[in-house]
């Protein structure tokens, strides 16, 4: 039975223009990229082209009906990320992006923070050698999803979530803002779903690749589709990756081994099972846990060479990620379908870790100080999530709706053991990582343990108010309870809190491209955030509202926006530099009231001509406290993205081109030196890419990827902990690929 996303637009007469003053203006900035370039597209013969009603048709059984692999696009049809209804991008009243898997691809993209550095509005933060922090429009991100089921993230106790491979999913879909419809409690930045791959090939499909490139790297990938039985109704797939290589990093170098598998199976004309599992282990050696000295003894500044890696030979920050996933979904003759998901997850780290603290003497190298630890521990969540949604008539009109109950029970338990006598670090300046393993204590102390069980039911009508005129309203009524322990001498925090969550959009049809849109939510999210004395903070309350344009054209294989938002908190959780929490190495925070984050996103993706692939993106933000205090200035206030992709014509369509940059504004931090707070930051910066690709038939095809093409010096990360990192320089790979 084919299922029908979105709504059937009226096709009016094609004689209605398009504004001649946007299309005609030379764009002086993405704003008019992204509309105006997209309106040239739509307009021929000096009249817009009448567009057919949006459909996305796919098999009930075939898997994932919003999949865009095999697209070749890098724009979707629709999605579901913001609502839980699927609607197109116009029809979202929020900034969304979805990196296809075309993008993926195309980008070379092996983990989840490679794609976030790409991705318009999300700025990504390099703690050290395997953590990662992302944000958005000022905020942290911490709403993370699994095929829409909510799950938990901690950067702090990283267990391998920000290296997740994207060789197993389908695609990363990122709706920045509130997100509280769907996924409950959370900061309103951003929300990140992974949408897995799925078993929805009736034939044998095999899709292998061999690359290598810079610091000795090498990765092979398998990915295999097949039907298990002679009817096809029962088909799998397995997807498999293994990497090895070293880094920019001196000693530093890393193992990952990735496998998926899924089954899909229809089991009546309208009912498909689906089962998977997921694993991915991550074993690198020489990690670093921080950074570099800031400053020499005399207080002046240092400048590192890029290569230096403040980690020993031992040091390894391991981390295992695995998962099970179940679903059952049926659709009922009337248009609605019904879904049952169950998920578990577990993340495991073993981190042998080192730290070093001070600042060396610049002619000696004698001042530093090391502080080993050990630390082991898992984290595990428990979903369910039962959704139905479908289309009713009311008053003569077709309207939606969307209705869900979920429930998730997340635990973590890390526990940290101390090295018995250190040895001392010695001249810094001739470090090279042969400090050695000290023996380690066998007294376990816990570093962090939690429960967390949230929660929700949540729903939303799209009601079809006139023609033109749209109206999406609902909410999320969540409970949230948390009982969680931290370092020896720090109080428990122990949270029980139910808040309701309200969401609406509207949408108005300007005309056969455009629409206009407002929207509003709310924002509730308790924080693990101590202060000074050792308090917990108070949960985080705001609201959010967004406004917007959005354009749609060349029957939906192009899309733009440009929207402004604001967004008002209390008790935001900001560092306050030079505090511990008592009795912890962990730092202290202070709760910021009036906080107010105004900004405005601008974005274009999709086929702008035929073979002419592009995903562009334009973010600015500013926010301050009650007091006109700037919060968040670790973070980016503008983000530039910009990715494009060419297939040549003729004789020459085997080879497609590439290049991108991104490019964001500065950012700096208070730190403590030798000579008490001082400021430090990172002016802005842009990186370029490139890539080619060259299909020789069919089946074989090469790929050439290079990132940071003119090996920018830059700091990946600055202030964090009063120390600094470099990022990685210029990157080359080459990639062979088979499909059969």
């Amino acid at each position: 039975m084919p299922i029908i996303l979105g709504r059937s637009r009226r096709i009016r007469s094609s004689s209605c223009p398009l504004p001649r003053a946007l299309a005609r203006r030379t764009p002086c900035c993405l704003a008019v990229l992204a509309l105006a370039a997209g309106g040239a597209a739509a307009q021929e013969g000096g009249s817009v082209k009448a567009l057919a009603p949006l459909q996305v048709i796919g098999q009930s059984g075939a898997g994932d009906a919003l999949a865009t692999e095999g697209s070749q696009s890098y724009t979707p049809a629709a999605t579901a990320a913001s609502t839980g209804l699927p609607l197109s991008l116009r029809e979202t009243p929020q900034s969304v992006t979805v990196v296809t898997r075309q993008r993926i691809e195309d980008q070379d993209m092996r983990s989840l923070a490679e794609v976030m550095a790409s991705t318009p509005g999300i700025a990504v933060r390099h703690s050290d050698s395997e953590r990662y922090s992302f944000s958005a429009r000022g905020f942290n991100i911490d709403n993370y999803m699994y095929d829409g089921i909510p799950t938990g993230f901690d950067s702090g106790y990283d267990a391998g979530e920000s290296s997740v491979d994207p060789i197993i999913y389908d695609r990363v879909e990122v709706v920045r803002g509130a997100t509280g419809l769907l996924t409950g409690a959370g900061n309103p930045s951003a929300s990140i779903n992974l949408v897995r791959k799925h078993a929805d090939s009736r034939q044998f499909k095999a899709d292998l690749s061999l690359g290598g490139g810079s610091w000795d790297t090498y990765r092979a990938t398998a990915d295999l589709s097949t039907p298990l039985n002679a009817a096809g109704n029962v088909r799998g797939r397995i997807v498999s990756a293994y990497q090895d290589g070293r880094s920019h990093l001196d000693h530093y170098e890393n193992q990952r081994k990735v496998f998926y598998g899924v089954i899909d199976a229809d089991l009546g004309a309208r009912t498909t099972l689906s089962a998977g599992f997921n694993y991915q282990d991550n074993d690198p050696r020489g990690s670093t846990w921080g950074g570099f000295p800031l400053w020499y003894a005399d207080g002046g500044r240092t400048d590192w060479r890029r290569s230096l890696n403040v980690g020993a030979d031992w040091t390894s920050w391991g981390s295992t990620t695995q998962g099970t996933f179940a679903s059952l979904r049926h659709g009922f003759g009337n248009g609605w379908n019904v879904q049952l998901h169950g998920a578990h997850s577990k993340h495991e780290m073993d981190a042998k870790l080192l730290y070093l603290t001070g600042w060396p003497d610049r002619e000696t190298g004698q001042g530093m100080n090391a502080s080993p630890s050990w630390y082991l521990g898992e984290r595990k969540q428990n979903s369910v999530d039962l959704k139905a949604n479908g289309p009713f008539t009311l008053f003569g009109r077709r309207h939606e709706a969307v209705v869900g109950a979920s429930l998730s029970r997340r635990y973590a338990d890390f526990d940290s053991r101390s090295g018995l006598s250190p040895a001392g670090v010695g001249n810094f300046l001739d470090w090279d990582g042969s400090y050695p393993e000290p023996a380690w204590s066998d007294e376990t102390i816990s570093a962090s343990r939690y429960t967390t069980k949230q929660t929700g039911w949540y729903g939303a009508l799209r009601l079809n108010l006139a023609d033109p005129l749209r109206l999406i309203v609902g909410g999320r009524y969540s409970t949230w309870k948390t009982d969680a322990t931290g370092w020896a001498g720090a109080s428990p925090a122990r949270f029980d809190k139910t808040a309701f969550v309200p969401y609406a959009g509207l949408l108005f049809d300007i005309n056969e491209n455009y629409t206009a849109y407002i929207s509003y939510t709310e924002i509730f999210n308790p924080q693990s955030y101590q202060d000074r004395h050792g308090g917990w903070l108070d949960p985080l309350e705001g609201k959010a509202y967004e406004a917007g344009i959005k354009g749609e054209f060349m029957q939906g294989r192009l899309n733009a926006s440009a929207a402004v938002f604001q967004i008002e908190q209390d008790n935001l959780g900001q560092l306050d530099p030079g505090h511990l929490v008592p009795g912890t190495p962990n730092q202290a925070y202070r709760a910021a009231q009036g906080t107010r984050s105004r900004g405005f996103d601008l974005e274009v993706s999709g086929e702008v001509l035929p073979g002419w692939n592009l995903a562009a993106g334009w973010s600015h933000w500013t926010g301050r406290d009650g007091q006109g205090n700037a919060i968040q200035t670790n973070q980016p206030r503008t983000l530039v993205r910009l990715f494009t992709t060419y297939r040549l014509p003729g004789a020459w369509q085997g080879l497609t081109l590439g290049g991108g940059v991104n490019w964001q504004s500065r950012v700096y931090a208070m730190a403590s030196g030798p000579n008490g707070q001082e400021r430090v930051g990172q002016g802005s910066y842009a990186i370029a890419s490139l890539m080619a690709n060259y299909r020789f038939d069919r089946a074989l095809s090469a790929q050439l990827n290079v990132d940071n093409v003119f090996d920018r010096k830059y700091y990946s990360q600055v202030g964090f902990y009063s120390q600094g990192a470099w990022a990685q320089g210029r990157r080359v790979t080459l990639t062979m690929r088979y499909q059969y």
